[in-house]
């Protein structure tokens, strides 16, 4: 593991709870590259409580593709920000494999995201001003084993645009950009949220394409928060969250292509 990595074990760490103590979500995969017990995530305002997540349970195994479904309000997000080291837990355990995340301070989260995650959002969050190879670089001159930025560009099929502008391309193109920026440092994470939520119906499903061949083809540990249904037949299992909690767990029979996908 590189340098970064590294500093993560720096922060306290006692061992995972086993046992009852760990109540793991309905048979947790081998491997689990993150783990979450009794996580919860509270916001205060004044004398108002808002429980946004409570006491979640969670483990992603490596290589997985999970989908957070669930509607507006119900805790998604709130729990992919948790995950990406983007806002920490209230109370609660969270692990990237051995390193411990609840109580890690910010600068070993922002070591977490830079060497381990990458983010897509709904909104592309491009620079203007930068072309499509530029916007990418931003990543790759950073990052300490990066793809090239070239590599980056063909996984997503977007190399006759490199030199394009982001005002030249279409918002699925923009989209297929972001990804690639994510992807470039070769995260261990990849954590999307509502990829396809501001795409029509064919340049969404050619964005989730690129996300099921970046899982598949690099190893890349996905997922994907929406409140799409259809979406979760991409996944390896699917956690439905209803008022902050995972009400529960589905394993699909078998993946299906974002081609075999309709809504």
């Amino acid at each position: 593991m590189d340098d970064e990595a590294d500093d993560l074990a720096d922060s306290p760490v006692e061992g995972p709870r086993t046992g009852a103590e760990a109540a793991p979500a309905n048979d947790p995969p081998a491997q689990a590259v993150l783990r979450a017990r009794r996580l919860c995530r509270v916001y205060r305002t004044g004398d108002t409580e808002v429980r946004a997540l409570w006491e979640v349970d969670l483990d992603v195994a490596r290589g997985e593709f999970i989908v957070l479904l669930g509607a507006s309000g119900s805790g998604k997000s709130t729990l992919l920000n948790l995950l990406g080291g983007l806002d920490r837990p209230s109370s609660g355990e969270l692990w990237f494999e051995d390193h411990c995340l609840s109580n890690a301070d910010e600068d070993t989260l922002t070591r977490y995201r830079r060497a381990h995650v990458g983010f897509v959002f709904q909104f592309y969050n491009l620079i203007p001003s930068l072309t499509v190879a530029e916007n990418v670089a931003l990543v790759t001159d950073i990052a300490d084993q990066p793809m090239t930025v070239d590599e980056a560009l063909a996984l997503v099929a977007l190399m006759p645009r490199r030199d394009h502008f982001p005002s030249q391309l279409s918002g699925g193109e923009q989209q297929r950009v972001a990804i690639a920026r994510a992807i470039a440092k070769r995260p261990q994470l990849l954590l999307c949220d509502e990829p396809t939520g501001a795409l029509d119906y064919a340049t969404g499903k050619r964005v989730l394409e690129v996300i099921a061949r970046i899982n598949q083809e690099l190893g890349t540990t996905t997922v994907v928060i929406t409140h799409n249904a259809a979406i979760s037949g991409m996944a390896d299992r699917v956690m439905r969250l209803v008022d902050g909690r995972i009400d529960r767990i589905d394993r699909p029979p078998r993946r299906l292509s974002p081609a075999e996908l309709s809504w």
